[in-house]
């Protein structure tokens, strides 16, 4: 592990330490989840893994060699709801929007934003990363590919619990429900396998994930 993923760590573990007051006032108590109805996306077909995460995979081949296992949800606490919070607002806060055309001179390329810049698919990488290690199971923590409110296409992290499916977003500062983001949803990974994708909703043209 190099410098900048243990100053990543050691980050992460102090974010979840922290006091929950900042998470509350900022997107309010789990009261406001709990009172939702549960929803959840409708999953479809097995579909084409984005190629920002076959070459992902490439580079870091450990991280992807795992074999299927059973699906897990979260149960949705208040400590997990702020833990999901104070995670989605650091990232946000703390990493520096660029594409990757401006940060690696490529159209495509999904990395860990350990220099402090990345677009959206890596902050949904960080996400994933900081909530793994803080013991979030990663059958319940599912990079899922949109189209954004202007149609663009877009990656965000799917939390799946047992009061429904809530997003952390770069583009928001909020963590939503799925249904609540205005995004069309169009694919993710499966909870059994990280690797094997599926289409989420009505069939419609593939998204290319390109929006910061």
């Amino acid at each position: 592990m190099g410098r900048l993923q243990k100053t990543m760590l050691l980050v992460c573990v102090s974010v979840l330490a922290a006091g929950t007051a900042t998470a509350n006032e900022r997107t309010g108590s789990l009261g406001g989840a709990s009172n939702e109805r549960v929803a959840y996306v409708a999953i479809g077909e097995p579909t084409r893994a984005p190629i920002g995460w076959v070459e992902f995979c490439v580079e870091y081949k450990s991280e992807c060699a795992t074999k299927p296992t059973a699906p897990r949800d979260v149960v949705l606490t208040q400590k997990a709801w702020d833990d999901l919070v104070k995670v989605n607002s650091w990232a946000n806060d703390n990493i520096q929007p660029v594409t990757d055309l401006e940060h690696w001179g490529v159209v495509e390329r999904w990395n860990y934003p350990d220099d402090g810049k990345g677009d959206c698919e890596d902050y949904v990488l960080l996400k994933r990363r900081m909530l793994m290690q803080a013991g979030w199971p990663r059958e319940a923590l599912l990079i899922t590919v949109v189209r954004d409110k202007r149609g663009d296409g877009h990656a965000v992290l799917t939390v799946k619990t047992n009061r429904g499916e809530f997003i952390l977003d770069n583009q928001e500062t909020e963590v939503l429900a799925w249904n609540k983001t205005g995004y069309r949803f169009v694919k993710r990974q499966s909870q059994s396998d990280q690797n094997t994708w599926v289409s989420l909703g009505e069939p419609r043209a593939p998204a290319t994930v390109s929006a910061r």
